[in-house]
């Protein structure tokens, strides 16, 4: 491809964007790939890969209507893929989702209904943010394991039934971690843990799609856009609540 139909391809799809919003220039795609004579052949104005024919193909042509993008399409465009994950269209309720997650790996979000059910300061930093999110997380190879059945269900040790449970309040039993060699990943009790999934089930709204490529970027791109109030890894506005909360429960179970 030449240097002007890289820089329109990148633009378009915003697969890669410039910190100042200005678009791609075709020089700058010119003085990037000299830069890297192992990666790329040059040819005039025209770049290849190292190993592929030098073939030039046809200059784009600039579409007056933008085409309909079909859902297996969804995964390669990571700005469409953001759109469906986070459009609260849809979201469906936590409690109607048990035989729809697939076992495929993906992103997930959830959302709470009302964000006056929080206990101070949660409610107070929603209300802040005007915003519901509260957790986006990936499953790097099953979200029905992962989203569905750890975070969801307490089937496993997942990290946002563990906030969750601490932000309402819940203590897991005292000493449960003592004799474990992981001294972190506390349980609550299996009546609380009950309790626990009956408050999701009736408060939270659910979202996923399905993914399979560069996870840890596009994660934290979004934690760090949304500020989602349950995640603390990779949040600049994580809720310290939040982390004394869970140390709380690290101590319990430990002691």
């Amino acid at each position: 491809m030449t240097t002007s139909e890289i820089a329109y391809e990148l633009n378009k799809n915003k697969w890669y964007q410039k910190k100042d919003g200005s678009e791609i220039q075709p020089f700058q795609i010119h003085g990037r790939t000299r830069n890297y004579p192992q990666l790329f052949n040059r040819n005039g104005s025209t770049v290849s890969l190292i190993g592929q024919k030098n073939i030039k193909v046809s200059s784009p042509i600039i579409q007056t209507e933008k085409p309909k993008t079909k859902i297996t399409e969804v995964s390669k465009n990571l700005v469409l893929l953001e759109k469906v994950l986070m459009n609260e269209k849809n979201f469906k309720n936590a409690s109607d989702i048990d035989n729809l997650v697939p076992s495929n790996s993906g992103l997930y979000c959830i959302r709470i209904k009302n964000y006056k059910v929080f206990p101070e300061p949660f409610d107070r930093v929603l209300e802040e943010r005007k915003h519901n999110i509260i957790y986006i997380g990936i499953a790097s190879q099953n979200l029905k394991k992962r989203f569905l059945n750890q975070e969801l269900r307490a089937n496993g040790h997942g990290t946002f039934f563990r906030s969750i449970g601490a932000v309402l309040g819940f203590k897991p039993p005292k000493g449960s971690l003592k004799n474990r060699a992981n001294k972190k990943n506390y349980k609550f009790s299996t009546s609380d843990e009950s309790k626990i999934i009956e408050w999701i089930n009736k408060n939270l709204l659910v979202n996923w799609v399905e993914f399979n490529d560069d996870f840890e970027s596009l994660e934290t791109n979004l934690i760090q856009k949304y500020l989602p109030l349950i995640n603390i890894a990779k949040n600049p506005l994580s809720v310290k609540e939040l982390s004394d909360l869970r140390a709380e429960c690290v101590r319990i179970a430990n002691s």
